[in-house]
């Protein structure tokens, strides 16, 4: 390593790697880049664990603009993340779609509201009464439900280490350099951080430091002297078998079932020849770091009776896996942070995506790069979601949250 970059990142899966590379294939920035990560091995990332899934059935512009660009950079990464000499890396993106029922007045003038929104930014989603949906997927029982969202393109899911690697190998490619070490203390130098240090020993001088530590983002930011209200929050998800699939309707292939949403919370979609699902828990309290052991309670308390009562398909189901990983939960109002300290400018937070880090890494990683380049956002403007709302507690309200 060198004695000093221009920009350290503090953490190297999919959010720093997507901020190395687009820092690096921008031909304005000229800077140099180190990436520190504590495990190269990303076992316990949250990337790693998560369901990888992506949508833009959301309620605020920006978090649906912000998928769109997901979206699109997804479907076009393996010519964007080709590396000489390689082959093209393929995410294998499985456009299902979501499908968000609603079986209560509420719910469904939500559905309505967020519609609207959607629509409003172009984005291909319909909503379906009762038979539209018993048409299109006549496996499910709708008798309880009022209203359907039903996105037709542009939502699905995709490798989630693939869009971490990618990025990663990219990055190194265009020049970013990466160091399997941890950051244990930040230094400062007044109204700027300026070093850190790592568990190895060595300091470095840094002219920027990204805080892209997921889960573990306070600690990171206690270190330089801040804050953030980003917290490990355990999620437990499910593979299941059945033993009747909704194959067995005609008019039903699994190829074309969706990502669903179940008025309970629970959710379910296809991976390869099984499912895959999980459930808010019933209690959320805050996890331990290095807590990964699954809540197996939630398969039959929540998981399969919802399931069941939704779907004969899902009558008898077995579990054939299971892992537990981290959402770094954002506190204050469940959605990402982005954006420099109001009074430390060269510390960026890149933080609480609350389960939707890998559909935001894209956007979220060209926002930072273009604060560090530019100061400030050229393309989509991210300042909603700065850290300005934390110092103010003035929540950025998401309607819809799973």
């Amino acid at each position: 390593m060198r004695s000093g970059y221009d920009v350290v990142i503090v953490g190297g899966a999919v959010i720093g790697s997507a901020v190395a590379y687009f820092l690096k294939a921008n031909p304005d920035f000229a800077g140099s880049v180190l990436v520190v990560e504590r495990d190269p091995t990303y076992r316990f990332a949250s990337t790693s664990l998560s369901s990888s899934s992506i949508r833009v059935q959301f309620s605020n512009p920006i978090n649906v603009r912000i998928s769109q660009f997901g979206s699109a950079f997804i479907r076009d990464f393996a010519r964007t993340m080709q590396c000489a000499g390689e082959a093209p890396p393929d995410l294998n993106f499985h456009q299902g779609g979501y499908l968000f029922l609603a079986n209560s007045e509420d719910g469904a003038r939500t559905l309505r509201e967020n519609h609207e929104v959607q629509r409003a930014c172009g984005a291909d989603v319909v909503l379906w009464g009762q038979e539209d949906l018993a048409r299109a997927f006549p496996h499910l029982r709708a008798e309880d439900i009022l209203l359907a969202s039903y996105g037709r393109s542009g939502e699905g899911w995709f490798s989630n280490t693939g869009l971490m690697n990618g990025f990663k190998a990219k990055a190194r490619e265009l020049g970013a350099e990466y160091a399997a070490d941890e950051v244990v203390a930040i230094g400062r130098d007044g109204a700027r951080v300026a070093s850190v240090t790592l568990r190895s020993g060595a300091v470095i001088r840094a002219g920027t430091i990204v805080n892209a530590s997921g889960p573990r983002a306070a600690l990171t930011a206690r270190m330089a002297g801040l804050d953030v209200p980003v917290e490990p929050r355990k999620r437990t998800l499910f593979v299941f078998d059945c033993a009747a699939t909704p194959e067995g309707s005609a008019r039903v292939n699994r190829g074309r079932l969706p990502l669903m949403i179940d008025p309970s919370g629970v959710f379910c979609r296809p991976e390869g020849r099984f499912f895959l699902s999980g459930a808010p828990p019933v209690e959320d309290p805050a996890a331990d770091w290095d807590d990964f052991e699954p809540r197996w309670e939630e398969f039959e308390d929540l998981i399969w009776p919802a399931l069941a009562a939704r779907s004969p398909a899902f009558e008898a189901i077995k579990v054939v896996n299971q892992w537990a990983g981290h959402y770094d939960f954002n506190t204050l109002d469940h959605n990402l942070i982005v954006g420099a300290h109001p009074e430390v400018g060269n510390f960026i937070y890149a933080n609480g995506f609350s389960g939707h880090g890998l559909q935001q890494g894209p956007a979220a990683g060209r926002g930072v790069s273009e604060l560090i380049t530019y100061g400030g956002f050229r393309t989509l403007d991210l300042s909603e979601v700065g850290y300005e709302r934390v110092v103010e507690n003035r929540p950025f309200l998401e309607k819809a949250v799973i």
